[in-house]
């Protein structure tokens, strides 16, 4: 009997999660195993964390002629008895095996209420100023001064396109009076 010691998939769709076993070379990928040898978990985070392995097993394994597949005989090299990344795997445990710190959410901040003016008043100046404006982009600019240039020539007023109509009145009716004082 030929062993293989490969990754049996698990998990569900679109969330992988594999166990590490040595299988006959006879049997399916996700089919029947002798040993289950660690883990490999792509979905963590920290990439020093997501294999368990076995080392003391795994070494046996190999001793008896079991071959590793390809991503296996990567993750032994790493994480293995004499693996490259042990240090590293064993603080990145360490740190996911700690709380997780969340701080405070603080007092709720909740927006003022617009106080809606009476129908029967009108609103005044000193009304106007304390409530703050949402639509900065509607404000037109009137430019009521004398023009510097000729008289033949229009006062150009820049409006934004989306003005309301009684924007627009007003500033046609601005250009007006400054051609009558012009003349």
């Amino acid at each position: 009997m030929a062993v293989v010691i490969r990754m049996k998939r698990m998990g569900r769709t679109h969330r992988p999660f594999y166990r590490i076993c040595a299988t006959d070379r006879r049997t399916p990928r996700d089919g029947r195993v002798i040993e289950e040898l660690g883990t490999y978990d792509p979905s963590v985070p920290d990439t020093n964390a997501r294999c368990t392995i076995k080392a003391e097993r795994v070494d046996y394994w190999l001793s008896v002629g079991a071959q590793p597949s390809d991503k296996v005989r990567v993750l032994i090299k790493k994480f293995g008895t004499n693996g490259t990344h042990l240090k590293d795997m064993e603080n990145a445990r360490s740190r996911l095996s700690m709380p997780r710190i969340v701080p405070e959410a603080g007092e709720p901040v909740l927006a003022p209420k617009e106080e809606e003016p009476a129908a029967d008043s009108s609103p005044t100046n000193e009304s106007a100023n304390d409530t703050p404006s949402t639509d900065s982009d509607t404000k037109t600019t009137v430019n009521t001064e004398a023009p510097e240039s000729p008289a033949d020539e229009p006062v150009a007023v820049k409006a934004p396109a989306d003005a309301a109509v009684s924007d627009s009145a007003a500033v046609s009716d601005s250009t007006e009076k400054t051609e009558k004082s012009t003349e």
